[in-house]
């Protein structure tokens, strides 16, 4: 699941510049519970991602069994921040 196809799924475009701000809410609704029935593991990183960015993603150790896949989100946060700190 790219970016592209997450912001289609849950705003119904692809363009970030036009989601509607009252669209933000039932998207991250959806998207917490589409987390919480996702069993692909690559799926259920990418909506955390997602959450995360829009600074609603639950916690990792309680999101993520797998120590690998709790690292990759701790690498993503800090690849973020790091992004933010330069941006």
């Amino acid at each position: 699941m790219t970016f592209e196809d997450q912001l289609e799924r849950y705003f119904g475009t692809r363009d970030p510049s036009a989601i509607a701000p009252q669209a933000v809410d039932a998207a991250i609704e959806r998207m917490q519970v589409d987390l919480g029935m996702a069993a692909d593991p690559g799926s259920r990183f990418a909506i955390w991602c997602m959450l995360f960015m829009f600074g609603r993603a639950p916690d990792i150790d309680e999101t993520f069994a797998e120590r690998s896949e709790r690292d990759l989100a701790r690498q993503f946060i800090e690849m973020s921040e790091r992004a933010g700190q330069d941006g």
